[in-house]
């Protein structure tokens, strides 16, 4: 009996399908939360923007310098290390009216605040840089950027335990939670009453469960004598820095820009918190597991509400453990994660692109990252990579998609033809090769390509030619 569908069935090339849109939940109905108000008095938009662009005038200006000036052909060159050479400083020094240490520090903040990156020894400037002057939605992202990064725009002394200042930051949260509910001035001895209290439950928790290699005694004496009063003052002072509130005359008070960050910061969490999975508390493992079941859309703002909750170096950390895990969903949900967390992600995906498991998802991430269009950035990708990545994928749809959406990742592929296909999936070496073919058989209408994938299979299972 002969199939009415051709032996050597043409591929159709298109874009992939997103991995969270494989599972079966893509036909659940979501609930519509409405839209949460902040607190009144809390400025409109375009006024909080005016705010974040006056607060950033100085980084804004230095990133549009570096779009012109450190462009391809010319001279100016960062370091490598994501500051300016002196050559470069002193040049735009000279061209802005500034001083050298004025330009290194609006330098920082530009990079803290999304408004340039760099790469190397070059500077390009940053998506957001291109929309500051139409998109207040992006200038909030960036100045709510450098609001996350506030002990980095104003590092500690050296002299302070490095264990106390940790504690100090997991702490501040709290302590801003409490600025925003006070809308007013706070009395510092207040503030650093609830630092104590705060700073004490993190160290009781610590205790209660002892995870990896526990400090040093001495280590950990030095920390818990450490006093937390120039360190609460330390963190004010960086907060008032980067413009989330004002300190002064033994009070602290959140500016509008500030009390609406840490607004959004709480509302955030409270979506994570109230979603149907929870994800707020638990790893990043469970977290995209829940996110699984999510649209695409929902799944992000799962995504944005978890990074929220923790600091962002640990975040990108437990993503990227999970993407080494066996199940290939996680891999393509990490990565998805990653875009959301955007360039302080890049140095931990561009350090593991060189991990076989890894390296297609790191590359479309940073070709991505790197202004490629989404719908173009496969191109990054060697046929072997390309081959090695329909592989994994279709292990994901396998394992948690049905078998009509198997059938259809066919048309994902490079390969023009079936056999073409099966030939380079057989060379890529793929550890779940035999299990996807074995799979793909199974679910395709077509005898004889069935028969064709089932005798790639076998071929693959006794490394057979």
């Amino acid at each position: 009996m002969t199939s009415r569908i051709p032996r050597d069935s043409r591929l159709r090339l298109v874009r992939t399908r997103p991995l969270a849109a494989a599972p079966r939940a893509m036909n659940q109905r979501r609930s519509r939360r409405p839209a949460p108000r902040p607190p009144e008095g809390t400025p409109a938009q375009a006024e909080l923007a005016r705010m974040a662009r006056s607060g950033l005038a100085g980084a804004a200006r230095v990133a549009h310098w570096a779009d012109a000036a450190l462009g391809p052909g010319s001279d100016g060159r960062a370091d490598g290390k994501a500051t300016l050479s002196e050559a470069t400083a002193e040049r735009a020094a000279a061209d802005l009216g500034l001083t050298a240490a004025q330009v290194r520090a609006d330098w920082d903040t530009a990079r803290l605040a999304g408004l340039v990156e760099v790469h190397g020894d070059n500077a390009r400037p940053g998506w957001r840089l291109r929309a500051w002057d139409r998109d207040d939605s992006a200038v909030l992202r960036g100045w709510v950027a450098l609001f996350d990064a506030w002990s980095l725009a104003h590092p500690e002394p050296a002299d302070h335990e490095p264990a106390a200042v940790a504690e100090v930051v997991s702490a501040m949260p709290q302590v801003l939670s409490f600025l925003q509910l006070s809308a007013g001035p706070v009395p510092v001895e207040q503030l650093l009453d609830l630092l104590e209290q705060r700073v004490t439950e993190l160290r009781t928790e610590r205790c209660e469960i002892p995870y990896g290699p526990q400090p040093d005694p001495a280590t950990q004496a030095r920390t818990e004598d450490a006093p937390l009063e120039p360190l609460l003052d330390w963190a004010l002072y960086a907060l008032a820095s980067v413009g989330a509130l004002t300190y002064g005359d033994g009070q602290a008070t959140l500016t509008p820009l500030g009390s609406w960050a840490v607004w959004v910061k709480l509302e955030q969490i409270c979506v994570a918190a109230q979603s149907p999975a929870g994800n707020i508390e638990v790893a990043a493992e469970e977290m995209l597991r829940g996110c699984s079941q999510l649209r695409p859309n929902a799944a992000r703002a799962e995504y944005r509400a978890w990074l929220a909750a923790r600091p962002v170096g640990s975040a990108v950390t437990e993503l990227i453990g999970a993407a080494r895990g066996e199940d290939a969903l996680l891999r393509g949900l990490a990565f998805e994660a990653l875009r959301v967390v955007g360039a302080p992600a890049e140095p931990d995906v561009r350090a593991v692109a060189d991990e076989p498991t890894l390296r297609p998802y790191a590359l479309l991430w940073l070709a991505e990252h790197d202004g490629h269009d989404p719908e173009d950035a496969h191109e990054v990708l060697t046929r072997e990579e390309a081959t090695w990545l329909w592989v994994d994928t279709a292990a994901a749809v396998a394992d948690h998609g049905e078998a009509p959406l198997l059938v259809r990742h066919l048309e994902s592929a490079v390969q023009p033809t079936v056999p073409m296909l099966l030939d380079e999936v057989r060379a890529v070496g793929h550890p779940r090769t035999v299990q996807v073919l074995v799979a793909l058989a199974a679910a395709h209408p077509d005898p004889a390509l069935a028969k064709a994938v089932r005798r790639a299979a076998f071929q693959v299972h006794t490394g057979r030619s």
